[in-house]
């Protein structure tokens, strides 16, 4: 999954919106559930150390199996360390890339299983980046 770097442009603006308590059926929702339990700033939610976060932008669907969509936007932690089976960003080469970190197996691997891993290789400039703590999908496009 190709990946394009996103500006934040200022992480302490909030974005609160009302955070209803029920849960969201996938059949009829319930009337007498109409309340709202609290407000959301999706920042905070979504944004746990602003300083050493970034967003980008997923293009591709190499990652859809783990559910990071075609134009995801995705949300990078570099203060957490690369663990197995982490999701990164990684840059190979000079190229960015978002993939499943696979120590053990000493490669990147896409969650579609119709791309090749990618083997680490000694002599390879890698570089990874940080951790992809969250992925955002836009679902309706009319949006």
């Amino acid at each position: 999954m190709k990946v394009t770097l996103i500006k934040i442009k200022d992480p302490k603006t909030a974005l609160s919106l009302p955070l209803y308590s029920s849960r969201v059926p996938a059949g009829f929702p319930s009337p007498a559930d109409d309340y709202i339990e609290d407000i959301l700033d999706l920042n905070e939610y979504l944004v746990k150390h602003p300083t050493a976060s970034f967003y980008a932008r997923g293009e591709g669907n190499s990652m859809v199996n783990c559910g990071i969509l075609d134009q995801a936007l995705l949300i990078v932690d570099r203060s957490i360390e690369p663990a197995q089976d982490d999701i990164v960003i990684a840059v190979i080469d000079g190229e960015m890339t978002c993939k499943i970190l696979d120590k053990k197996g000493h490669m990147l691997r896409a969650a579609n299983p119709s791309y090749s891993p990618i083997p680490i290789t000694e002599g390879m400039e890698l570089t990874i980046l940080g951790i992809v703590v969250h992925a955002v999908n836009q679902l309706c496009m009319r949006s």
